[in-house]
């Protein structure tokens, strides 16, 4: 029997809806890069873009275990001598919360052309609504 090897016109898109509050960061990114990358398809195949894509709504309302809300630190560096900058996880939740929830799944995508690929297929909003009811997504049980 021959290995089944998925073609980029044979893959079939879903749209996914998750709604994100209580849910722990972690554990719901990595069910997020789970449906991002399709591996929760029969077809799953590691060269392919066979995922689906995914609305996240609700980001605002993502918890953390433990003292980590506290303790938590995202930095980035600016390019220049000098330029780490810091910002901690209250600050980030307050600013910007869907791009704790961001950076949490475009980790755990590979680092390639295809995992910037990927991240596109993902929109993640801080409140309940969303613009993508054109597209019928459906809600995410996970199993």
């Amino acid at each position: 029997m021959k290995t089944y090897h998925q073609k980029p016109s044979e893959v079939q898109r879903d749209w996914y809806v998750i709604d994100a509050s209580g849910k722990v960061l972690g554990r719901l990114a990595t069910q997020i890069s789970t449906l991002l990358r399709g591996k929760h398809k029969p077809t799953f195949t590691p060269s392919v873009d066979g995922g689906d894509f995914v609305i996240v709504v609700n980001a605002e309302k993502i918890i953390l275990t433990g003292r980590k809300p506290d303790q938590k630190i995202y930095y980035r560096h600016t390019g220049y001598p000098g330029g780490l900058k810091a910002t901690p996880y209250k600050m980030m939740l307050a600013k910007h919360p869907d791009r704790i929830l961001r950076l949490a799944v475009k980790r755990m995508l590979p680092k390639n052309r295809m995992g910037r690929r990927l991240l596109s297929k993902l929109r993640i909003y801080a409140g309940p609504n969303h613009p993508h009811a054109a597209q019928q997504p459906k809600p995410y049980i996970p199993r």
